[in-house]
């Protein structure tokens, strides 16, 4: 009786010998492979409206021109650590754009909105990966929700920013992120500088998580230069990329062994900057090693760089704040149900902290303002 797979008889395209059984070899730690709907189809399901492709559009170029010199506001990315509850994040969204409506004329708001979430050794990775919070990894429905609640956001008028982790996610989210970020665990990664080059927004890489300015720096250079990579498509086809180089990435500082959101720490990163012919600006993450995770620290570090943007300075271009609802962090236990508006990843300023330090930094761009040459009272 012949056997289904017949050496004999069975042979791929192109080979002259028969197929080899190389189970024993290849894929021998793969657990399951399940099917994963293509960016296409998601955009199908979901698309965006003319209204959300032209405030995308429009947030992109208001950051761009900050980056290079062309508007004076204070671009401020300021949100949750991770969403894990779609309700919530909307919750934080409208109470968000308001104050965004009110500050408008001194600051470029931008809703934090993170869904993947790197991990030293393991924990829950993120609204894409696991939006269930219980490990099923229900991945197809992750990416659904994600892009549903990044819609729902940009309809309020609000742009969102997210970090940019996982290498083909961004074909799923990416037209509707008005600013990206690549992490200190990832600035370093040459697929990471590759993806930005290609992004149309404009990205920000943080230093290196030893405080490292220098690897921030060459990720920007990096970022500017065309590349050419391999990818998926839309369609889900695996494909070449060629990019052109995004003109608009930036330096974070987010503190490695010390903090590195005071002045001295500035003057470095800029000279550094100065070196390898790159804008000398920096975006200053008031979280992390900064606040030595003491979330509460974020208040006064946010006063610091404002005081120093109301004197007159001018190369911090941006802030990061992670913020929620309600202040603290809290663990995902199975079965226990979890506090309303508090993170489950890092511990997050509460609103209550978070409006009056946005219209602190709002208050010492107009201070600025009103500082500059030929500046005069309405």
């Amino acid at each position: 009786m012949r056997t289904l797979d017949d050496p004999s008889h069975d042979r791929e395209v192109g080979q002259r010998q028969p197929t080899r059984d190389t189970t024993r070899i290849d894929d021998t730690r793969i657990m399951a492979v399940r099917p994963l709907i293509t960016p296409a189809l998601l955009m199908e399901r979901l698309p965006v409206s003319d209204a959300t492709l032209a405030l995308v559009e429009a947030s992109r170029q208001a950051i761009s021109r900050v980056l290079h010199g062309a508007d004076e506001r204070l671009v401020v990315v300021v949100g949750p650590c991770s969403i894990h509850d779609r309700r919530e994040a909307l919750e934080y969204a409208a109470r968000l754009a308001e104050e965004a409506a009110r500050l408008g004329d001194a600051l470029v708001v931008v809703m934090r909105t993170y869904f993947e979430k790197p991990r030293t050794t393991v924990g829950w990775k993120g609204y894409i990966n696991d939006p269930r919070l219980d490990g099923t990894f229900a991945m197809n429905e992750g990416l659904e929700l994600a892009r549903g609640l990044l819609l729902e956001i940009v309809e309020r008028g609000l742009p969102v920013g997210t970090e940019f982790l996982d290498l083909l996610s961004p074909q799923f989210i990416s037209d509707l992120v008005a600013w990206g970020a690549i992490g200190a665990r990832t600035t370093e990664s040459q697929t990471h500088r590759q993806l930005a080059s290609g992004l149309s927004c404009p990205v920000g890489f943080k230093n290196g998580t030893d405080g490292g300015v220098r690897v921030a720096v060459d990720a920007i250079v990096a970022a500017a230069a065309p590349h050419a990579f391999m990818g998926m498509t839309k369609m889900g086809q695996a494909a070449i990329f060629e990019t052109r180089g995004n003109a608009d990435c930036h330096v974070i500082l987010r503190g490695g062994t010390r903090p590195n959101h005071d002045a001295a720490s500035v003057d470095a990163a800029c000279a550094a900057l100065r070196a390898a012919g790159q804008r000398e600006q920096v975006t200053i993450d008031c979280s992390h090693a900064n606040s030595e995770k003491q979330f509460r620290r974020q208040v006064e570090i946010a006063r610091d760089i404002a005081a120093r943007v109301a004197a007159g300075e001018r190369r911090i271009v941006g802030v990061m704040i992670e913020s929620h609802l309600e202040e603290g962090r809290q663990d995902l236990v199975p079965g226990r149900p979890l506090k309303h508006g508090v993170s489950i990843t890092d511990a997050c300023l509460g609103w209550a902290q978070t409006a009056p330090l946005l219209r602190e930094l709002a208050d010492a761009v107009r201070a600025r303002r009103a500082r500059a040459p030929g500046a005069h009272s309405a």
